[in-house]
């Protein structure tokens, strides 16, 4: 390496050193990114208007260490431009380089003091003196060489402006950081000397086990692009864990493996060292059948486990590899507690009737992106906990040894052969050594605040804190029993704005927008003028009561899509009784193998729930039309044969009149009477979930072909009819086209263009699961008699309907999570966060015409 190449960490906190005049200004503006460096002098202007105002000094370094912590925190490296030429300045920086557990980093300019003096003498605003200058180069000199012994991890010192220039700054990720690594991965728990155990694991997950000469395993040959990842503690209590190291140290070295440090490991390394160890829990039998083994064999094992590092970020920082587990604010991070963690895990300081420490349950308040696998606390069975998957089955205790194979997220063990070490307390005891929380418990904490919700098909979608207060007031006061809401439906995005003539909706903006999408099918729904409604259907009460903990009688729910009971409990199993007897009639019970289903649909008419809407708006605009504009036409009439020039106020007038006969129309088409439950109609459309399954892989003819069994059944059920079409082809523009304006024109609201396939990502992204196309008459509604002319059109054809696609977008990825995470049997309240999420999501300002 060239000695102009100064490597620091890609994460870390650099801390410039020298004296006035020394040029770290010049030097952090010339290596360094312009947000990456914080000047001592910019904030002392920043709090003073005076970039040399000493009397700034606390207030200027309190602002600096307060952005330096939001940047650290935020995992951005950190350039503090100040003399630092100080130990109690430098001190106050390390601690908070420990505070993010980042590694400190101090390059110095150690700059000779004459030409420092003449630098600082050629700048006016520099006049407190070369006396300044002196002690800060005694300073700097009398620090030089305790600075590692202060904690710094590296330092470079630069000692000529020559050097200084000729510097390269070389970023190097952190050991642990392996985030180009993406797998496919095979995770195995702790092996603790189990050799035979492993080599069947191995086996069993497609590996080639080598053996040297002597018959000892020394590798293991991978299925094609697989790499095994070992959670730590190879060694202790087992027959022989010098030949689980042999071979799991030749895996790493052959670039078939990977593996963290074990809190096993550590201790091992000390006794090796010949430190003053206990040789407890299995240390004393690996000390023994070490010491069977070749000198050499002793001091690569030591030099080994002292290079493994404690844990690994891995697959673009969607997994994460720790021994004990790792909560998200460790994780790619690098300190003394990062690693304790790591190694130990977290206690409560109490210990249990055996005598062992009750470990702190940090993966039930686990809200991380990643996946973190780990060991360390045995558990006779893996289960999921937020993300997080404890691999240790207690092979050594006569359990089974255990993989992940990731990222398909399957499980794969082999039993052990025997009890090769009693645990102190019986292995079927230890998965509850800590009070866990209850997951059917919802506390204020999941939803409160400025909240980030990782979904798999989106990404993270962010709740601000005054959407999730709006929504925690709905929620609490009038939505169902989050138990029973397992999915909110998503904000529908409209059409692009049409340019045609009359128009703001028109399919072949929105087959064009498909098209631009890479969607090469699609499928025309008709769009039906009521209100969406989620049905959740039980196939009977008891299996109601034992899977969603309904009331005695109650089988299923029927709720609006903010949550709220749709018609009332009688009512309500009333209509679940027409149902449920249609999924029995139409065979779907069994062919889902499922007791209770999950239902997409829309409850009309229209006026069910909208009747004070239409009465106290619509109705009422209406009625004023009605009552106001004949006669002003009548009195416009008889003046424009007197006046010609009232003409023109006198056709405004008869076009408006016009309009608003026409809205009046328009509302009454949605609107029919209903006594009880008599005239409702249900349209389902897709059926979201079933016991343990999703459907939205499932393309909509299949949902429409399921939903048409039923409507067979019942004619409570309507159909939806619908359209296949290719929207790159002029053949299958003009069919949708055409259909559109038949349904239109015979009153209907307008169709949803969905592609075909259902959930669709394309390169460029999640893709609208369905746009909005609703006919002129329709809109006329939502915008007013009057929109259509044209002084009104050319207005509206300016509205913005990009955040209303990212809403859609981002409450449709949300229903997703809940569904998915409600399958996968996830407790209640990582069903709840994106369920919630949706509603949160619906306070946005948006325009609600679109």
């Amino acid at each position: 390496m060239s000695e102009h190449q100064l490597t620091i960490p890609d994460v870390c906190l650099v801390v410039l050193v020298g004296v006035s005049g020394s040029g770290k200004s010049t030097f952090a503006g010339q290596k360094f990114g312009p947000y990456e460096v914080l000047s001592s002098d910019f904030f002392r202007g920043l709090v003073s208007n005076d970039e040399n105002s000493q009397d700034a000094t606390v207030a200027a370094f309190d602002a600096l260490h307060y952005v330096a912590g939001k940047r650290l925190a935020a995992g951005l490296l950190t350039v503090v431009d100040a003399t630092n030429v100080q130990k109690e300045a430098r001190a106050s920086l390390l601690k908070l380089a420990r505070d993010h557990d980042v590694l400190p980093v101090a390059i110095v300019l150690d700059i000779p003091k004459e030409l420092c003096l003449e630098r600082n003498a050629a700048r006016p605003d520099r006049d407190f003196g070369d006396r300044v200058v002196l002690r800060q180069a005694d300073q700097l000199r009398r620090s030089l060489k305790g600075l590692r012994r202060e904690g710094f991890r590296r330092v470079h010192v630069l000692d000529s402006p020559q050097k200084a220039e000729a510097a390269v700054i070389v970023r190097e990720p952190l050991l642990n950081d392996l985030r180009e690594r993406t797998g496919p991965f095979d995770v195995i728990g702790d092996v603790h000397g189990c050799l035979s155990e492993l080599t069947t694991l191995l086996s069993k997950l497609g590996y080639g086990v080598i053996l040297d000469p002597e018959g000892h395993p020394v590798d293991a040959v991978p299925p094609a692009g697989r790499t095994a990842v070992f959670v730590g503690d190879l060694v202790d209590r087992g027959p022989d864990s010098p030949g689980v190291l042999r071979l799991v140290m030749g895996m790493v070295e052959a670039g078939n493996a990977l593996c963290v440090s074990g809190n096993h490991e550590h201790k091992l390394v000390r006794a090796l060292g010949g430190r003053d160890v206990k040789l407890t829990h299995g240390l004393a039998e690996t000390m023994s059948q070490l010491a069977l083994e070749s000198t050499e064999f002793q001091a690569q094992v030591a030099a080994w486990c002292d290079n493994l590092v404690a844990h690994y970020v891995l697959d673009g920082g969607k997994l994460v590899v720790a021994h004990a587990g790792l909560k998200e604010a460790y994780h790619g991070r690098a300190s003394g507690r990062v690693r304790s963690f790591a190694l130990y895990g977290d206690t409560t300081g109490e210990t249990d009737s055996y005598g062992l420490p009750v470990r702190y349950p940090w993966a039930n308040d686990y809200r991380g992106r990643a996946m973190v696998l780990y060991g360390h606390t045995p558990t006779v069975t893996p289960e999921w906990v937020n993300n997080t998957l404890c691999l240790d089955t207690g092979a050594v205790f006569g359990g089974a040894l255990t993989a992940l194979r990731y990222p398909e997220k399957e499980i794969v063990s082999v039993p052990a052969e025997k009890v090769w070490y009693e645990p102190a307390k019986p292995l079927r005891s230890a998965k509850k050594a800590a009070v866990e929380r209850d997951p059917s418990i919802l506390t204020l904490a999941d939803v409160s605040g400025k909240r980030s919700v990782e979904t798999r098909f989106h990404g993270r979608v962010t709740v601000t804190e005054e959407a999730a207060a709006g929504a925690l007031e709905v929620m609490s006061r009038f939505a169902l029993d989050p138990r029973w809401l397992l999915y909110l439906p998503p904000t529908m995005a409209p059409a692009p704005t049409s340019t045609l003539p009359g128009l703001l909706e028109h399919p072949v903006e929105a087959l064009a927008a498909f098209v631009k999408d890479g969607v090469p099918e699609v499928i025309c729904e008709e769009k039906h003028m009521g209100s969406r409604a989620v049905l959740l259907v039980c196939r009977d009460s008891s299996l109601a009561a034992s899977r969603f903990a309904l009331p005695e009688g109650r089988t299923g729910v029927i709720h609006t899509r903010t949550g709220r009971p749709f018609f009332s409990d009688a009512d309500t199993e009333t209509l679940l009784e027409r149902v449920r007897s249609a999924l029995e009639t139409a065979k779907v019970w069994d062919e889902l193998e499922t007791g209770w289903v999950l239902i997409d649909a829309e409850i009309m008419p229209w006026s069910l729930k909208a009747g004070d809407l239409i009465r106290q708006q619509y109705a009422a605009v209406g009625a004023a039309a009605r009552s106001a504009l004949p006669p002003a036409l009548e009195a416009l009439t008889a003046a424009a044969e007197r006046i010609p020039e009232l003409a023109s106020l006198r056709d405004r007038t008869a076009t408006r009149l016009s309009a608003a006969a026409a809205f009046e129309q328009a509302y009454r088409r949605y609107v029919w009477p209903t006594e009880g439950l008599e005239g409702v109609r249900i349209a389902p459309f897709q059926v979201l979930a079933a016991e343990g399954a999703t459907f939205h892989d499932r393309d909509h003819t299949w949902h429409l072909a399921l939903a048409d069994r039923l409507v067979e059944a019942d004619p409570l059920l309507a159909p939806t009819r619908r359209l296949v079409v290719d929207p790159s082809s002029e053949e299958g523009v003009q069919a949708a086209v055409t259909w559109w304006e038949e349904l239109t024109g015979a009153g209907g609201e307008g169709m949803v263009v969905k592609p075909l396939t259902n959930l669709t990502r394309t390169k460029r992204g999640l893709v609208q699961p369905g746009v909005k196309v609703r006919g002129p008459e329709y809109l006329r509604i939502i915008y007013g008699p009057d929109y259509q002319l044209e002084e009104n059109l050319s207005r509206l054809r300016s509205r913005a309907v990009g955040r209303k696609r990212s809403a859609a977008l981002r409450e449709y990825a949300l229903g997703l999570e809940a569904l998915t995470r409600f399958a996968a049997g996830e407790p209640l309240w990582r069903v709840h966060e994106p369920v919630f999420a949706v509603l949160a999501l619906e306070s946005e300002p948006v325009d609600p015409r679109l």
